[in-house]
């Protein structure tokens, strides 16, 4: 009998991280099932098998629940699988220890010895390093290699949707200013959960040199950018992979691998030193690019089944049991309905 497996998701972002995963699960001789509790079943397309209720969930009885989100439903069955919906962006990380999962797919070394020290002393949830499924289509066509920058130059814009962290209002009147010089092309995405009166100042700046994007996987539009400009975004790390640079405003972890300004007049001076790519910028973009996610195979998603198939085979149990989490588990319950065992 084939293996089960559920992908569940509470965004429509769930889509693309976990259909590479679905993909694997298939080559496999598994099926994957999905289950939402928030936007995306919609897009589902034929073929894909999309469940609506708990008891549709135990009937199909999945070995394994696999998510991004911060939480999955504990009265689901299977093996409770986080892969996380981004990488670490200087955002509070603890916030994906919530007690809610068995095993925690990491996407590099540095997530990894973050994550295996809090397992070590919490000791209710397992750690194995695995790589980001959402990547793989990406990285089997990208291999590594760095192209040359464009003529005319590509310049991605992306910002966060957190007020606190978005520099998208901040540096409104730049980018509208440098996307009508036509030196540069200008690609804008934002978070779907940005302001909409913010998303809309900016698609009203379309013309020849300036087109918004409304793709729900921001990967897509990698591949023609020479640059990322963005400020707190989880999205920045994933465009370091390309070994293109990034241009950040007051971002809250700032490191050599980024060119991180605090005033939106020189915004356009770090553009020209991004699309000049100083070699000791582009020496600290792959280091810090190794360190978070060092795989360029596009097999991510391969080894989160096998790390799922070594956890069952050792039991399916960790040293401690999971924390008992009252109200959290009640939250899940009143936002899926259900009320039973």
């Amino acid at each position: 009998m084939p293996k089960h497996y559920l992908l569940y998701g509470s965004e429509r972002y769930a889509l693309a991280i976990l259909r590479p995963l679905q993909d694997a699960i298939r080559a496999r001789g598994g099926e994957a099932a999905w289950f939402f509790d928030g936007p995306g079943a919609e897009d589902l397309v034929e073929g894909e098998r999309l469940l609506t209720t708990t008891q549709q969930v135990r009937d199909w009885n999945p070995i394994a629940i696999i998510t991004g989100s911060n939480a999955v439903p504990h009265f689901f069955p299977g093996v409770k699988v986080e892969t996380f919906h981004g990488f670490d962006a200087g955002k509070p990380r603890h916030i994906y220890i919530r007690g809610f999962f068995d095993l925690y797919c990491t996407t590099g070394p540095r997530d990894t010895a973050q994550f295996q020290a809090i397992a070590d002393k919490v000791g209710h949830f397992s750690v194995v390093e695995t790589g980001w499924p959402k990547i793989d289509p990406f990285m089997r066509e990208f291999g590594g290699e760095l192209r040359p920058v464009g003529d005319p130059p590509t310049i991605l814009y992306h910002s966060t949707f957190s007020p606190s962290w978005s520099a998208a209002e901040t540096l409104y009147e730049e980018v509208k200013r440098l996307s009508r010089s036509g030196e540069w092309r200008w690609v804008v995405t934002f978070h779907p959960k940005m302001n909409p009166e913010t998303t809309a100042k900016f698609r009203a700046l379309e013309n020849e040199y300036l087109r918004f994007a409304d793709n729900d996987n921001i990967l897509e539009l990698f591949g023609e950018a020479d640059l990322m400009c963005s400020d707190t975004s989880s999205a920045l790390n994933e465009f370091l992979l390309t070994r293109k640079p990034v241009v950040t405003f007051k971002n809250r972890r700032p490191g050599p691998q980024l060119i991180d300004i605090d005033d939106r007049a020189q915004f356009e001076p770090a553009i020209r030193r991004a699309l000049s790519r100083p070699p000791e910028l582009m020496a600290a973009i792959r280091e810090y690019a190794d360190a978070i996610h060092p795989y360029h195979d596009g097999r991510s998603s391969e080894r989160i089944l096998q790390a799922i198939d070594d956890f069952i085979a050792r039991g399916a149990r960790n040293r401690k049991p999971k924390p008992f989490n009252f109200w959290r588990k009640m939250k899940i319950r009143k936002r899926i309905g259900y009320w039973g065992r």
